[in-house]
């Protein structure tokens, strides 16, 4: 029997939520659970030479009971710029930063109105580049229990809490840009610009996560 992982969407997800995913060929994104503030759904973290910063997308109608798929992004470009120009400080110098830079700014700066659609359009090109081939989905409503062949991590990988604490995902060392000790989890892209075709490699050899 196929397995599915029920999961919630992240922003330019963390290498913990890509070797969650890893054993899994069905994904299911949960598009109808009540947006949780001041965590992944809308940040991630990025190493630079002043050390790790977060990027928060800004957004319309985080306040109040709103559904992850209703979710506005706040309106024009000095959110993008400030990403970019973050990302783009730290990474311009990483030996795959050409291979992928430029699609990555196009989705950024695409314009989408809906967290949940660009969160969806950002992890495809990150799947699409680490070479894991997953049939996507998103739920149509909101269910508290689910099937036993559905995996549910929903609200489970938090930057409230270390990943220590969950046995998802297993640190092992890659070459970074910036400093004299390994950072550990940070967003995809950190992988994906230092190591390129060997990211997918290396997520299967971080990935604890059972799929049994």
């Amino acid at each position: 029997m196929q397995r599915t992982i029920l999961i919630d969407s992240h922003y330019l997800p963390s290498l913990e939520y890509f070797c969650a995913m890893q054993p899994f060929n069905e994904v299911a994104l949960e598009a109808n659970e009540y947006f949780v503030k001041q965590s992944y759904r809308n940040r991630c973290f990025v190493n630079t030479a002043q050390g790790v910063k977060m990027l928060t997308v800004p957004l319309l109608n985080r306040h109040g009971r709103v559904l992850i798929k209703d979710v506005l992004v706040e309106t024009g470009n000095k959110w993008r710029n400030n990403h970019w120009r973050t990302i783009e400080s730290a990474y311009r110098k990483a030996p795959y930063f050409d291979h992928y830079a430029e699609e990555l700014k196009k989705i950024l700066y695409r314009g989408q109105e809906l967290l949940f659609e660009f969160n969806s359009e950002l992890m495809s090109f990150c799947l699409r580049h680490i070479g894991f081939q997953k049939n996507i989905s998103a739920t149509l409503t909101y269910q508290t229990h689910v099937e036993a062949n559905i995996s549910d991590l929903r609200s489970v990988i938090s930057c409230k809490k270390p990943f220590t604490e969950r046995k998802i995902y297993q640190p092992q060392k890659y070459y970074q840009i910036f400093g004299n000790e390994f950072v550990p989890n940070l967003s995809i892209i950190d992988l994906l610009f230092c190591e390129g075709p060997r990211t997918g490699e290396i997520i299967r050899a971080q990935s604890q996560f059972p799929n049994k």
